[in-house]
């Protein structure tokens, strides 16, 4: 029997976004960092046998839906195609066939969402499906990873694992556990409608990092901090304390440079309108912010958050969770 038999007509992957709540860049150092999974937010990709018969070079037609610009759709284009290569050669598919994959994705990108890595996954999924092939969650980071490190130069690996989890993640030096939740609240998640760049962001605070001396040592020692103890409060379900550690992670970055004064204002609304805690998410330099809520005053908050100029927010709740066994 051929190796790439042709299990399905059509295969199907999913993946959602994530947002980091604490932790962002003290990561690629080995600091840890916690991830939020954003299951409302997704990117469906589906993977079918191309018309393309006659091109013996085999390949990828790729297709994306919604409204990003012709930039994004090339420059993700140009990604998903080695991606789709990687994976045929590492599930041994024969004779290179033609594919045609369509991705819908509703995660806006460079927002600090984990776009690139939801498509990824949702793809290598999709093209699992199609070869009816079943991958361990370790293949399945690996490539997704590859596709990673192409985009955002070197990546820490917690977009790859967050955009696939059903819990807020502790992630460290490639290793992620699932967090034990002692408290249900509500994230507010605010598009500033400026995509950041982490690539830029990286330099930003590597420069910075150069011209101090001592200055990395300290960045990490109060972000690895900040990052433990949010983590103790999620557990012990001390959502004022997590709050706090939040807020006090923006002043971090803020200080760090990685801000805006768009991003700035929304915190500043975000807090004023009662949140726990708010803080710039992501790489940084645009992107979205996120703030802790009490259920009762989300409505609240989201509308002082538009008043200070977000384009779209979402809400993603926080479920109390007791720790696992394992």
């Amino acid at each position: 029997m051929s190796q790439d038999r042709r299990a399905r007509s059509v295969g199907i992957g999913r993946a959602h976004a994530k947002a980091i709540l604490l932790g962002e860049h003290a990561v690629v150092y080995g600091a840890p960092a916690i991830a939020l999974p954003m299951v409302q937010l997704t990117a469906t990709a589906s993977a079918g046998w191309s018309s393309h018969a006659g091109d013996a070079r085999g390949g990828l037609s790729f297709t994306m839906t919604g409204s990003a610009s012709r930039a994004v759709v090339t420059q993700a284009s140009d990604g998903l195609q080695r991606l789709a290569a990687a994976f045929t050669e590492h599930m041994g598919v024969e004779g290179r066939p033609h594919l045609d994959v369509i991705l819908d994705g509703a995660i806006p990108p460079g927002r600090g969402l984990g776009s690139s890595a939801a498509n990824s996954r949702a793809i290598v999924l999709a093209l699992a499906d199609l070869f009816g092939r079943e991958l361990t969650d370790g293949t399945v980071f690996d490539l997704v990873q590859t596709a990673e490190n192409m985009t955002h130069g070197r990546a820490s690996g917690v977009d790859a694992m967050a955009v696939g989890a059903s819990a807020p993640l502790l992630f460290q030096a490639g290793r992620a556990q699932e967090l034990a939740v002692g408290c249900d609240g509500l994230f507010i998640v605010a598009d500033s409608g400026t995509a950041g760049s982490t690539r830029e962001a990286v330099e930003l605070l590597r420069d910075g990092f150069a011209r101090g001396a001592g200055a990395r040592e300290r960045f990490l020692r109060r972000a690895t901090q900040l990052t433990e103890e949010a983590r103790q409060a999620l557990a012990e379900g001390l959502a004022q304390e997590l709050g706090e550690r939040l807020t006090g992670y923006h002043e971090l970055l803020r200080a760090a440079g990685l801000s805006t004064g768009r991003i700035d204002a929304m915190v500043g609304a975000a807090l004023g309108a009662g949140s726990l805690g708010a803080k710039i998410t992501g790489g940084g330099l645009g992107g979205c912010v996120l703030a802790l809520t009490q259920p009762d005053q989300a409505r609240e908050v989201a509308r002082h958050l538009h008043d200070a100029g977000a384009v779209q927010t979402w809400v993603v709740p926080l479920r109390r969770l007791p720790r696992h066994a394992h």
